[in-house]
């Protein structure tokens, strides 16, 4: 379990400085954490900024992410998909 805690703090960081959340730690970010509204406080424009490093970054097309909402629920959500199809 040890890479899964690794990558998950190293896509905690990554959101840091991709969407530049200034005021947060990777352990600000807890994983069963909403990532919009009342959780981590992310909108619409950042939905789209992790869509584009999901791309980038990990390789996965966009084609992969479209109309999958659930994805974006919690960070675990997020960093598990991300996990699963990573191509990079």
């Amino acid at each position: 379990m040890g890479d899964v805690q690794t990558f998950r703090k190293e896509l905690k960081e990554n959101l840091i400085d991709w969407l530049q959340l200034m005021d947060k730690t990777a352990d600000d970010i807890k994983d069963e954490e909403p990532l919009f509204k009342e959780g981590l406080g992310l909108d619409s424009l950042d939905a789209v900024e992790i869509v584009i490093l999901m791309q980038r970054k990990y390789g996965i097309p966009q084609s992969e992410v479209e109309n999958k909402r659930e994805i974006f629920a919690t960070f675990a959500t997020l960093a598990d998909f991300i996990m699963a199809n990573r191509t990079k």
